[in-house]
């Protein structure tokens, strides 16, 4: 039998409606915000409420009362002269009722606790119940001598669809936490959802810090004891990913084993030898429709720099034999000249050319744009490996920290392609049927700072917005979600909120969650997050283990 805490109470200023409530309780019990209580309500059913605010009260009619009381000030450890009553009162959101009742509670009501069975009616996490569950954490629920702990599940249909689709992940930097969960996440569905559902799954994973996930593949030999016993109860191996190949890009520099990458020369060896590593190059033949990717961070209002990827696009005078970079650069350094336009008013100005020459020169002057590929030194183009060979389960890893921002969006942009080019146009009998697309520093693609003719930020709008029908799902990581655009993150159908600061949570994007839960995001700790998805019928605070898979230090 479950413990009664209180009672429900009605009362003129704060009387109970059918989505909320008030009860008392004793000043010694201990709750927290999010744990669940339940209410007996008409026709034998029960209601469940979420702890939203809880206040504690005297008999003192004002703060001055309690001063007389205490001898006029005596701040000495002792009751005063009258021993003030005193109780707790605690509203409660409703989140059901076993029997879709929703009149109001009624006053004098008892309030009691929660089992496990209980507090995954209330939230909807019953595994029997959720369709596709898929581990996302578990919940620790009452402190003390009455504490739960209840594993987590979300309905893998609103992740992956075909229900809903995409994440959007947000938290501030430096606490191990945004890409930690996401990783979580993603191994749960590569061990279990794939397993389970009969369905194809892959995996592309971009890394943008240091070298964070460039070890996914190798287990976390830290990993506690604690930890792995979480793993277990999850129904997870604690194991790390699988079937990972890791892509670094080219770099002319001997020095660094030919990348250039946060990775030390000797682990990017270690992973070429086992057949696990490839390097990366863009060829001037392979990537002419993609040149306008190199302009996704300059703003272009005028259309002038689009021109001048169209001019070149079509090969008119002087870039019909072009085959290289290198002679591509030279080329626009014709047009840059005053005499190359030779009076012809139709042609693009100098000063525009110009422009261009500056977006574009020097990213192209990344060692990755070079002239050919040697397949004896493990060189690949990223369009071709997605076209050719992204299989069921396969997780790719494409390094592109050490990168300037034009370069890394060139890449970034060009798999994102091929990944739909992939999903619609191919002709393959083997296409994954999902495709997951791992993005962390959303905002350098998708914020509202982006300029609106970005390329990439048109293709993830699109992704966002059609992703769910084709197959490609986006698990978009953000420290601010507020600056993230709106249209993307609006199409996410599930939402996790990190430990964020005051300023963020004061934005637009937080005033649909209670005020008590925006002030918790300002001090959640590593290894908690905030979920909302659809198929749950709360906000719900989960925790989640550390990463089973290699942790460097500081990264």
């Amino acid at each position: 039998m479950t413990k009664i805490i209180g009672k429900v109470s009605a009362t003129e200023n704060n009387p109970s409606t059918i989505d909320e409530f008030y009860f008392w309780t004793d000043k010694k019990q201990i709750l927290s915000p999010f744990d669940i209580v339940k209410v007996c309500h008409e026709g034998d059913s029960i209601t469940y409420g979420v702890v939203e605010e809880i206040n504690h009260i005297t008999d003192a009619p004002s703060h001055f009362t309690s001063y007389i009381s205490s001898d006029f000030g005596d701040t000495s450890d002792n009751i005063g002269n009258m021993n003030r009553l005193g109780m707790n009162y605690i509203k409660a959101r409703v989140s059901c009722n076993t029997k879709n009742i929703y009149t109001p509670v009624l006053n004098g009501r008892q309030v009691s606790l929660c089992n496990e069975d209980d507090i995954k009616t209330a939230l909807g996490l019953n595994e029997k119940e959720v369709k596709n569950p898929l581990a996302s954490g578990y919940l620790q629920m009452y402190n003390g001598d009455s504490t739960i702990k209840v594993k987590v599940v979300l309905n893998a249909n609103f992740i992956l669809g075909p229900d809903g689709a995409h994440i959007n992940i947000s938290g501030i930097s430096g606490l191990a936490a945004k890409t930690s969960y996401s990783m979580f996440l993603l191994r749960a569905i590569q061990e279990k959802f794939v397993l389970e559902q009969n369905q194809s799954v892959a995996f592309v994973f971009f890394n943008v810090k240091g070298r964070d996930l460039m070890a996914i593949d190798e287990p976390n030999v830290e990993l506690s004891k604690q930890d792995s016993e979480i793993y277990n109860s999850l129904g997870l191996s604690g194991k790390p990913f699988s079937n990972v190949h890791y892509y670094y890009p080219y770099s002319k520099d001997k020095a660094t084993a030919n990348v250039q990458s946060y990775a030390h020369p000797d682990d990017v060896k270690n992973q070429v030898a086992q057949g696990k590593a490839s390097k990366y190059k863009f060829t001037y033949e392979k990537c002419t429709d993609r040149l306008d990717l190199l302009l996704a961070n300059e703003d272009d209002s005028t259309g002038t720099l689009e021109s001048c990827v169209n001019y070149i696009i079509n090969g008119q005078e002087p870039f019909q034999n072009v085959t290289t970079w290198q002679t591509l650069l030279e080329k626009i350094d014709e047009c840059t000249r005053t005499h190359s336009n030779g009076g012809n008013k139709n042609e693009i100005q100098v000063t525009s050319w110009r422009k261009f020459k500056r977006c574009v020169s020097k990213a192209i002057k990344n060692g990755m744009f070079n002239m050919n590929l040697n397949d004896n030194t493990n060189e690949i183009d990223l369009t071709e490996e997605i076209a050719n060979n992204l299989r069921d389960g396969q997780v790719m890893v494409i390094d592109i920290a050490r990168l300037d921002d034009n370069a890394q969006s060139f890449v970034f942009g060009s798999v994102a392609r091929a990944i739909y080019d992939l999903k619609l146009g191919s002709d393959r009998d083997n296409v994954p049927d999902k495709i997951v697309l791992f993005v962390d520093e959303l905002n350098k693609y998708a914020s509202t700072d982006v300029p609106k003719s970005s390329p990439i930020l048109k293709q993830l709008l699109d992704i966002a917005e059609r992703g769910r029908s084709l197959g490609v799902i986006l698990f978009g990581v953000e420290q601010f979600r507020s600056a993230i655009h709106d249209r993307v993150k609006g199409n996410c159908a599930t939402q996790a909120y990190g430990r964020t600061n005051a300023i963020e949570v004061s934005k637009p994007d937080y005033r649909y969650i209670p005020k008590v839960y925006q002030n918790m995001m300002t001090r959640l700790t590593p290894g908690e997050y905030i979920l909302s998805n659809p198929a749950m019928r709360s906000l719900v605070k989960v925790k989640f283990p550390m990463p089973a898979y290699k942790q460097y230090p500081n990264g």
